[in-house]
């Protein structure tokens, strides 16, 4: 209980000074609940308002694939460099390091794996476990045309719903079958479907052209996904382009775990996505580091 004694009454109310109310910086966020901006600020850099996530939950429907046979070898070492991770409830639970400080994404969607259609999978993960493992957001996959197109929207309003209640954000990523064309129309479609169903930020692919405005016309964030391994160049080419051309960042896997440096082009990434360095220069980051890890 506060001790009685000695209670000054307040002197110092500046009534002539304005409350100060800060404007929440990222995109369609401006009414959220303070837990739900305070997450996503989290997330998100509130300098650069962008952000470089680390996927690496490839392993809930492709398994072991190259560069995720050892998480605790290959993408712990890389955690410090990376803003928000992204990943699975037992990849987190074994074998990332709990005294990490880094804001989690929580995979939330399974049910199938590459041997089955990859759009009829559920809400595979409870929000009180959610809550208990402190994720900063929930994501599930939503396939825009697929089989199972309305069982993949239904797992993410299912998130968004539950998520709302516990201040959890949810991240819709756009799932997009090997029959599907890659374009403004559809990209245009996924995302704003995504979004207008409550989606607090999507995750996407670049493509050209168009994705500018694919970008204006959905109003949450979008972030790129990295999709297949590409030269680093390439990808660092991609991840310029997207934020030159209004994405909010990267949630990148391959193009960084399956590098031949991963800690050096993680940083060649975040110096694109944060700094707005040009590719030629952020090139030469990564090659410093893998000269580096070479002469030892």
């Amino acid at each position: 209980m506060a001790d009685k004694d000695d209670v000054k009454d307040g002197k110092n109310f500046s009534p002539d000074i304005p409350a100060k109310q800060e404007p929440f910086f990222l995109k369609g966020s401006g009414a959220l609940d303070w837990g739900m901006q305070n997450r996503l600020a989290r997330i998100f850099n509130p300098k650069s308002g962008r952000t470089v996530m680390l996927a690496f939950d490839h392993g809930y429907f492709q398994g072991p694939t190259t560069g995720l046979e050892r998480i605790d070898l290959q993408i712990n070492p890389l955690i410090p460099y990376a803003d928000v991770l992204m990943c699975t409830r037992g990849a987190l639970r074994t074998m990332v390091p709990a005294a990490t400080d880094k804001p989690v994404v929580l995979r939330c969607s399974a049910g199938q794996s590459i041997l089955t259609e990859l759009s009829n999978e559920l809400v595979a993960v409870d929000i009180d476990d959610a809550v208990r493992l402190g994720a900063c957001a929930m994501a599930a996959q939503v396939y825009i045309g697929a089989e199972y197109q309305h069982k993949s929207i239904a797992n993410v309003i299912k998130l968004i719903d539950c998520g709302t209640k516990a201040g959890i954000p949810t991240l819709a990523v756009t799932g997009v079958g090997s029959d599907m064309k890659r374009d403004e129309r559809y990209f245009s479609l996924a995302t704003r479907i995504c979004a207008e169903i409550g989606a607090h930020y999507v995750k996407s692919y670049y493509f050209e052209p168009g994705f500018e405005n694919v970008v204006a016309g959905c109003p949450v964030p979008i972030v790129i996904a990295g999709g297949k391994k590409l030269p680093e160049m390439e990808a660092l080419e991609m991840a310029y382009k997207a934020c030159d051309q209004g994405a909010a960042g990267v949630d990148m896997g391959r193009n960084i775990f399956q590098s031949d440096c991963p800690i050096g082009m993680i940083q060649a990434v975040r110096a694109v996505v944060h700094e707005n360095e040009k590719p030629e220069k952020a090139i030469e980051i990564y090659k410093d580091a893998k000269a580096a890890m070479s002469g030892k």
